[in-house]
């Protein structure tokens, strides 16, 4: 299980924010799914490996929807960031697992219907099938006869701002951000606050790679539930922050470097100094042998002394 879904997970697995993607894209923004009627399912399905051995893959997020003990429908999300030519396949395997649940449970009074929604982030249009006829070749007059399973796709960079004025949970601030990125290629935050701030930053963080996500973790907001807008003023202003003390500790090591230069001049000097000094003595000591041998020299001529 890879750290995307992980994140995923922590943010969808909520209720509110669960119930409200559902709502939004299958009931159009009626809140007819309730929070409080969900129930986490794990679902896996089977498959075997290239060498024959038997692996389980997990779905990202499922759902019992039911309303007391009569249960509706299990409801699954699945995320993308890229699209993938195998999903149609990925999504009848999870609604086939979950449908066999149902049969393996004894417990189980009555069947319901299996839902999947794939919510697909990424920046481009969704490039790979929609359903398993538009992956397989299917031979002469097989076609009418080859059940076809669709998927439910829904681009959320690609949502019109009444679309995502449908979602009153967390995920109206995620479809916001990547409406935005796309069509604008910035973003503007909003002031809609944040009910669940850790799992939204790290799944923000994740999922479209902006460091100022990542900071915002980081941040310790106080007073409510803040907005995107409160937590990236704080990120900026920390950032500016640490511009001030990086410029400081840059000064520092300048002023540093500049007096240990000034240092290793001055040793220069003083050494230069020392050498001069060492010099004007040897030549003075040189220039009073010269003087006593001129006056040893006017002695010998005085007294008519040669040498030999």
């Amino acid at each position: 299980m890879g750290q995307k879904d992980i994140v995923e997970k922590n943010l969808e697995d909520y209720n509110d924010v669960f119930s409200d993607i559902v709502n939004g894209f299958v009931f159009c923004g009626k809140r007819t799914v309730k929070s409080r009627d969900l129930r986490s399912l794990k679902v896996r399905s089977q498959y075997k490996a290239d060498k024959g051995s038997l692996h389980e893959e997990e779905r990202d997020n499922a759902k019992y929807w039911s309303v007391g003990k009569v249960k509706i429908a299990i409801l699954g999300l699945e995320n993308q960031t890229n699209p993938d030519k195998d999903m149609p396949f990925r999504i009848i395997g999870y609604d086939g697992a979950a449908y066999r649940s149902q049969l393996l449970d004894e417990n189980s009074k009555g069947r319901c219907p299996v839902l999947s929604i794939v919510l697909y982030f990424g920046e481009s249009r969704w490039s790979g099938p929609r359903s398993i006829k538009e992956m397989v070749e299917i031979p002469e007059g097989l076609e009418e006869y080859v059940n076809d399973y669709k998927l439910h796709i829904f681009e959320i960079a690609y949502l019109t701002e009444d679309q995502v004025k449908l979602f009153r949970s967390d995920f109206r601030i995620v479809a916001d951000y990547f409406v935005q990125k796309r069509k604008n290629k910035t973003y503007i935050p909003s002031k809609k606050t944040i009910k669940h701030v850790d799992a939204m930053l790290k799944f923000m963080s994740v999922m479209t790679g902006d460091e100022r996500f990542l900071e915002a973790q980081k941040v310790k907001t106080t007073g409510g539930e803040p907005n995107m807008c409160e937590i990236l003023d704080q990120v900026e202003n920390r950032g500016i922050q640490k511009g001030i003390k990086l410029m400081q500790g840059e000064n520092d090591i300048l002023r540093a470097e500049r007096d240990a230069a000034l240092a290793e001049k001055a040793a220069a000097l003083s050494e230069k100094d020392t050498a001069l000094t060492e010099k004007d003595a040897a030549l003075t000591e040189l220039v009073q042998k010269d003087a006593a041998l001129a006056r040893a020299m006017e002695l010998l001529k005085k007294h008519h002394i040669a040498f030999a």
